[in-house]
């Protein structure tokens, strides 16, 4: 098998028509078998993903095994071709609308996770307390989120398929979540110009006010913190202090 590419704590070979990712012991059993749940259940949605083929144990750990989709992500397409950024944008948004038209009943609910997230952040319990609410009073929706929807997760093929990734935070919930994660992700990346382009194209397709997706931004920023990623805190400080604490 061919290394395709390595991230921290995981590898991604090459077997034929296969695509594997191999886990090291980092991620425990029950984190690989959730990730692999998820893409069989948005499998069921009729969502054109890689489809699951296997998971198992390996020497160094736990690996899945996918569908292998030979072509380029949104976000190299986009650096290849930046006059077409508003086409491929449009594209982007109208996947995203997609991916919230499903419903998959089985799949964790988005407030179970931020409440996790929040109570699992460093950040002081005052604030905890008020994202915790503010949490709570978010309308609940069982729409099916992708959880890191960005263009890197989105492969194109030769002939112009569409296909998404990357469905290890897969949750359902409320889309205005997830539209707020995905323009965090542009903030992150110091695509600021982007990000207020896809916020606000988001937002005339849906047909909602930006206002639902600034409510969820200071609950995902607070998420993101875990993490604790070199050089993002004071980005996600800002956010997470964004609205005045009641």
């Amino acid at each position: 098998m061919a290394t395709i590419k390595e991230r921290e704590h995981k590898k991604f070979y090459r077997d034929g028509d296969k695509l594997v990712k191999e886990f090291d012991e980092t991620f425990t059993k029950a984190e690989v078998l959730n990730e692999a749940l998820n893409n069989a259940r948005v499998e069921e949605t009729g969502l054109k993903i890689p489809k699951l083929l296997d998971v198992r144990k390996t020497e160094n750990g736990w690996a899945i095994t996918r569908e292998f989709i030979e072509g380029k992500t949104l976000s190299e397409l986009m650096e290849e071709n930046p006059q077409k950024e508003d086409e491929y944008l449009e594209k982007f948004v109208d996947i995203q609308l997609e991916i919230h038209s499903k419903r998959s009943p089985h799949l964790n609910k988005i407030k179970d996770k931020m409440h996790e997230k929040i109570s699992a952040s460093t950040y002081e319990a005052t604030v905890r307390y008020d994202l915790h609410n503010r949490l709570e009073g978010m309308k609940k929706h069982n729409k099916v989120l992708h959880g890191d929807y960005c263009p890197s997760n989105i492969l194109v093929t030769d002939d112009g398929e569409y296909y998404i990734i990357d469905w290890s935070h897969a949750t359902q919930g409320n889309a205005s979540a997830d539209a707020a994660r995905t323009y965090l992700t542009f903030n992150l990346q110091g695509k600021k110009e982007l990000a207020e382009k896809y916020l606000n194209l988001f937002c005339k397709k849906a047909d909602i006010p930006k206002q639902l997706v600034q409510q969820w931004m200071p609950i995902v920023a607070c998420s993101e913190s875990v993490k604790n990623i070199p050089g993002e805190r004071e980005l996600l400080d800002s956010w997470v202090n964004v609205f005045d604490f009641q």
